[in-house]
């Protein structure tokens, strides 16, 4: 081991043998936090990640898809009640691919896969069912795709084709939904027009849709629920921006406001228009002329008829005449029109504009009509109105909007103050804590007993072992005759200085007075000291 790691082990194992018990137990309650934060986080990285296998599946595909997971050896995890299983990422293709070989799940084959199954033998009874249960799954498949939509379920009543009725009846759709949320009003026409374009003749309005909480989103007969009320409030939010967007330019941000009101019909119509027009230059289709004319001689009576009948002569002729006639069939174009009138138009509409008279001055009511008529798309015809008024607006609402604002704004402020000095006073407090750490190691490292240099000590002579001039009763740290009482410290004799007194004290004689006073105050704890001091003398 190099030199330089072993002095260093060696100083770290002298600083931790002189800790304290509180240190060396605050010193193992970090070591075990960090052993064990080190353990968590050592666990959490190397704890797989999961993703979903198959979601949306019901009780039987995971039953069998969770035996062929424990066959195979692989964990798995169980969300959404079962319905989803999740495995680690590094597994999803390889089960996949081996669920799809043992055919799981096995609503996966309820589309056209079922008329793959289908013999020869087959009557038309069965043909007719299991095509239209193919084209359900195939539906419910799609549906269930769609953003929002955890399962669907689709079921089809196509009426039988028959050529002894004269009219058939429309076919119908119902759509069941499990869905994960709310789904949007162009999510719910989405799913109605997929489902009534899978079908032949199968209309739109026909099609009706219900979530798992029973809540309708598009009924038989009627289409989608709320349509006409949701295009009247698209229009108005539409009409009343761009009035909105104009008059801010015009008087300014802030000192107008919009109100559009929208009257929309409920009602779905359909409409027939016949026309017929006579193409200019086009030959006729069939004409035919007849020509009479008679001559002869002869007297013929003319005149008025007389009381029974009876003819009045007035005059003579010669009894001769002429009759033409002409008959033309002209081609005549025919043009028959028929629309269909949805719910949801557009039949009245009211526009409510008020102009800050506070702030708007220079233009007049008329202008802003004009342009407001222009901008909304006011028809008179139709019964459309437009009203404009100037008026003084309250800013109460907009003071204590303002307010608000700004005390939200100091809130936040204060917040973020309040966050850093807690933030800082952490750090100090880490900060301070290290520092004083640091400290009391230091002053316990320097704590250490120094050897004291106190001069050569009188070398006992032979004999009884003290030296020359020391009562017997003040020996202490010599051997003691056997049955010897030992002297207290307090009996040792003073020894003059002499001649050295007007010097300055050496620093043998500064440790001497040292001792003298400390065995004044307590003996038995210069007993002490005096006996390390000679101890540690011998074993150097």
């Amino acid at each position: 081991m190099p030199t330089q790691v072993s002095s260093a082990l060696s100083r770290l194992v002298g600083a931790i043998r002189e800790f304290t018990i509180a240190q060396r137990t605050l010193a193992l309650i970090g070591v075990a936090v960090l052993v064990l934060g080190g353990a968590a986080l050592t666990a959490w990285i190397a704890q797989p990640r999961y993703s979903p296998l198959f979601s949306g599946l019901s009780g039987e595909d995971a039953s069998a898809i969770v035996d062929q997971l424990e066959a195979d050896g692989v964990d798995y995890q169980l969300a959404d009640g079962g319905s989803t299983i999740l495995v680690p990422a590094d597994k999803v293709d390889q089960e996949r691919i081996a669920a799809a070989a043992a055919g799981l799940p096995t609503e996966g084959t309820s589309g056209y896969q079922l008329l793959d199954d289908m013999g020869v033998t087959a009557s038309e009874f069965q043909q007719d069912v299991t095509y239209k249960r193919a084209i359900e799954g195939e539906l419910s498949s799609t549906i269930s795709a769609i953003r929002g939509v955890k399962a669907a379920s689709v079921q089809l009543a196509i009426p039988e084709e028959s050529v002894f009725v004269s009219e058939q009846v429309d076919p119908t759709a119902s759509v069941f939904l499990e869905t994960s949320g709310t789904l949007s009003e162009e999510q719910v026409q989405a799913i109605v027009h997929l489902t009534s374009a899978a079908v032949d003749g199968l209309l739109p309005e026909n099609v009706s849709v219900v979530d798992s909480r029973g809540t309708l989103l598009s009924v038989v007969g009627e289409g989608t629920v709320g349509d006409a009320s949701a295009q009247a409030s698209d229009y108005e939010q539409r009409v009343r921006q761009t009035v909105q967007a104009m008059l801010d330019q015009v008087v300014g941000p802030g000192n107008s406001t919009v109100v559009v009101n929208a009257v929309v019909s409920n009602e779905s119509a359909q409409r027939v228009e016949e026309s017929y027009t006579v193409p200019e230059g086009a030959p006729a289709l069939s004409e035919t002329s007849t020509t009479e004319s008679y001559s002869g001689s002869g007297n013929a009576s003319t005149g008025v008829l007389g009381p029974d009948n009876i003819a009045v002569p007035s005059g003579e002729g010669d009894g001769s005449y002429v009759n033409e006639s002409e008959t033309r069939n002209n081609a005549v174009d025919k043009v028959t029109e028929t629309t269909e009138i949805p719910a949801g138009a557009i039949s009245r509409q009211t526009v409510s504009v008020a102009v800050n008279s506070d702030a708007v001055t220079n233009i007049n009511e008329q202008t802003i009509s004009n342009l407001v008529s222009a901008a909304a798309g006011i028809q008179p015809n139709r019964g459309d109105q437009i009203t404009v008024e100037a008026a003084s607006f309250s800013t109460s609402t907009a003071d204590r909007a303002a307010q608000a604002l700004q005390e939200a704004e100091a809130a936040e402020q204060q917040e973020t103050l309040l966050r850093t000095i807690t933030i800082a006073a952490l750090v100090l407090a880490v900060t301070v804590v290290l520092i004083v750490a640091l400290v009391l190691l230091r002053k316990r490292a320097r704590r250490r007993p120094e050897p004291l240099d106190v001069g050569a000590l009188p070398v006992a002579p032979a004999g009884d072992g003290r030296p020359p001039g020391l009562d017997p009763a003040a020996a202490v740290a010599w051997p003691l005759a056997p049955g010897a009482t030992p002297p207290q410290l307090g009996d040792l004799p003073t020894v003059p200085l002499g001649p050295l007194a007007s010097q300055a004290p050496s620093e043998f004689e500064r440790i001497q007075a040292d001792i003298n006073a400390l065995a004044g105050s307590d003996p038995g704890k210069t007993a002490d000291y005096l006996r390390a001091l000679m101890d540690d003398r011998q074993a150097v």
